[in-house]
C-alpha cells in the first residue's frame, strides 16, 4: 500500500471521461526555420527538449533522424512508455501532408521491433488518406503485417479514439507530443476530458488519470502562452470539468501548481485508505510513474533548470519506478 501510494505521487509530482469523438485535424505547418546546429539526439533529455521547443523551430526533415536515434536508444521498444515519441512523430506526418510520404520513407530501415511506431503514427496523423500512406511502405514492414492489417482492415485504434481510461499514460503522453507537435487544440481538449476524473472516489487508475492530466495541463501552461489560451477558450459541458479546468487556469496564471500537487496527495491518500483498488493496479502504478518522469524531464529540460531544482529525477525510457518512489516519497 506505502508503495503505491508513494507511485501515485511521483505521477502527481511529475508531469502529464470517456474520450472526446474528435477527428484530429492536422495543422497548418509553421514556416520551416532551421535549427542553428543539429540537434543531439544522442541522449534522451536533448531528444525530449527538441519535441517540446519544435514549434519555435520546427524543422521535419530532422524527424527520421529523431526516430532512429530513438530506435537506437532502445526507447521505441515498450510503446507503453513510447507515446510522446508516437504523438509527435504522427502530429509532424499530419501537418506535412505534402512531403508526408518522403518523411516516412527516411525513417527507413528501422527494424522489426521498432516499425510499430511508424505504423501508429501514419493512423494517427489526421491524414485524410492516411491509409493509402501506410500501404506503400507495406512491402517495407513485413514482420508487422498483422499490425499493419489491424488498423488498414481491423479495428486498429488511432489516437483520436482511443479510450483515455483503456489508454492511460500512453493515451496522454501520446496527445501532449502531437501537441508539442503542431499546436492543435485538439489534442488539448482530449486531456482536458480528462479532468472528469480529477475527482475520482472509486478508481485507482481513473484518479491518476485525471491527476496526471491536471499536473500536466497547469504546469505546461504556465511556461506556454498559447496552450493557456486554448485552455480559457474552453467550454466543457461537464460542471466538475469546468471546475477543476478553472483551477489549471488560476495555478498557471498565478504560478501556484503546487496546490494541485497537495490536493492531489490528499485525494490518493483518501482513496488509498480504501484499500482493494490500488492492489489491483499496482503493475498499472509501475508503468504509469515512468512515464510521467519522461514528461516531467521535458519540462525540466526547456527551462533550463536541473532535475534536482524542479523535484524530478530525469530517469525515462526504462525508468526504475522503484528509484522514483524512493526519490519522491514524503
Amino acid at each position: 500500500m506505502r508503495i503505491a501510494a508513494g507511485l501515485v505521487l511521483a505521477l502527481g509530482i511529475a508531469a502529464f471521461t470517456p474520450a472526446f469523438t474528435l477527428a484530429f485535424t492536422p495543422a497548418v505547418a509553421a514556416p520551416k526555420a532551421k535549427s542553428a546546429a543539429p540537434p543531439d539526439f544522442r541522449r534522451v533529455e536533448s531528444v525530449l527538449a527538441w519535441i517540446d521547443g519544435y514549434r519555435q523551430h520546427p524543422d521535419p526533415d530532422r524527424v527520421p533522424d529523431m526516430v532512429k536515434a530513438l530506435g537506437g536508444l532502445g526507447l521505441l521498444r515498450d510503446y507503453d512508455q513510447a507515446g510522446i515519441y508516437v504523438g509527435f512523430t504522427a502530429g509532424v506526418i499530419g501537418s506535412n501532408s505534402t512531403v508526408a510520404e518522403r518523411l516516412v520513407s527516411r525513417m527507413f530501415p528501422l527494424s522489426p521491433e521498432d516499425q510499430p511506431l511508424v505504423i501508429k503514427a501514419i493512423a494517427s496523423s489526421g491524414l485524410p488518406g492516411w491509409k493509402g500512406l501506410m500501404a506503400t511502405f507495406v512491402e517495407r514492414m513485413p514482420a508487422r503485417k498483422v499490425l499493419i492489417d489491424k488498423y488498414l482492415y481491423g479495428d486498429g485504434k488511432t489516437l483520436d479514439d482511443i479510450p483515455l481510461d483503456e489508454g492511460g499514460s500512453y493515451a496522454l503522453d501520446a496527445l501532449w507530443g502531437y501537441y508539442f507537435a503542431t499546436g492543435s487544440q485538439v489534442p488539448v481538449r482530449r486531456i482536458v476530458s480528462a479532468l472528469a476524473w480529477a475527482g475520482e472516489r472509486d478508481d485507482v487508475a481513473k484518479l491518476t488519470i485525471g491527476a496526471m492530466a491536471k499536473w500536466t495541463l497547469a504546469t505546461n501552461a504556465t511556461r506556454d502562452l498559447e496552450l493557456l489560451q486554448i485552455l480559457k477558450r474552453q467550454e466543457p459541458d461537464e460542471v466538475s470539468v469546468r471546475r477543476e479546468l478553472n483551477e489549471v487556469i488560476l495555478a498557471a496564471e498565478t504560478f501556484e501548481t503546487g496546490k494541485l500537487r497537495k490536493d492531489a496527495l490528499a485525494a490518493i491518500d483518501e482513496l488509498k485508505a480504501k484499500g482493494p483498488e490500488s492492489r489491483r493496479t499496482f503493475a498499472w502504478w509501475g508503468q504509469a510513474g515512468q512515464t510521467a518522469l519522461a514528461l516531467g524531464c521535458v519540462a525540466a529540460s526547456v527551462t533550463g533548470a536541473s532535475a534536482v531544482a524542479v523535484g524530478i529525477p530525469c530517469v525515462v525510457g526504462g525508468a526504475v519506478s522503484s528509484a522514483a518512489l524512493k526519490y519522491m516519497a514524503p
